[in-house]
């Protein structure tokens, strides 16, 4: 008999931050260097700060609303308590990071870049990962309404206890990501592209009637008697 071939274990950050200097207080910048910096419980919604370079840093508390981030970089950094609606991410990189209980909505992150990282409790609506490259990430008790992971590439990504509502994977490109930990999975798109994917027994049976929609297989109930005259 042939061995069942086992999902390779994502491979999760290691951050360790070194004693942080406080944030000045003063407005994010676009291409802004932060090395080792702190940001508590700071008002950023709508700062403008595309190209920022976030390396050993940790943002807390923070509110992101609309801010301006499209291709900055995240490295061996937390974002812990931080919320967000409309931020711009696009094109972003993560590695070697964690995001920790977050409360996001509607934010951009189409073609980033997300490697070595965890996001762990939380809740993000709309979350657009579109032709984004995720690698060895682990979304843990999260709540995930709508994400659209329309045209992305999933390796070795994981979803521990997490709810994935109304998600799209139309277009994307999944090898090693496991779904057997996640609590409810609702494809709204790309049940096609789940070939890469490692599913239960009992989510398999919940996807049936997904799945039989993409085959044009119609499922009725039999008829009482069953007899022709």
């Amino acid at each position: 008999m042939a061995q069942k071939k086992a999902v390779p274990p994502v491979r999760r950050p290691d951050v360790r931050l070194p004693p942080l200097v406080p944030h000045d207080g003063g407005p994010l910048v676009p291409d802004g260097d932060y090395d080792g910096v702190e940001f508590a419980g700071l008002d950023l919604s709508g700062q403008s700060g595309p190209g920022a370079r976030f390396l050993d840093c940790a943002l807390r508390e923070c509110a992101l609303d609309g801010a301006e981030l499209g291709r900055a970089r995240f490295i061996d950094s937390v974002l812990s308590g931080v919320r967000g609606v409309g931020t711009d991410l696009a094109e972003a990189s993560l590695r070697d990071v964690e995001v920790l209980d977050a409360r996001l909505g509607g934010v951009q992150l189409h073609g980033a870049v997300l490697e070595r990282v965890v996001v762990r409790g939380g809740k993000a609506d709309f979350l657009n990962l579109r032709g984004a490259r995720l690698k060895d990430v682990s979304f843990e008790g999260v709540v995930l309404e709508e994400p659209d992971f329309g045209g992305a590439v999933l390796e070795r990504v994981e979803f521990r206890e997490c709810v994935l509502r109304r998600v799209d994977f139309a277009g994307a490109r999944l090898k090693d990501v496991d779904l057997r930990g996640a609590v409810e999975v609702d494809v709204a798109r790309g049940v096609d592209r789940l070939s890469g994917a490692v599913i239960s027994t009992g989510q398999l049976w919940e996807l049936a009637g997904v799945f039989a929609a993409e085959l044009g297989v119609r499922v009725e109930e039999s008829g009482a008697g069953g007899g022709g005259r």
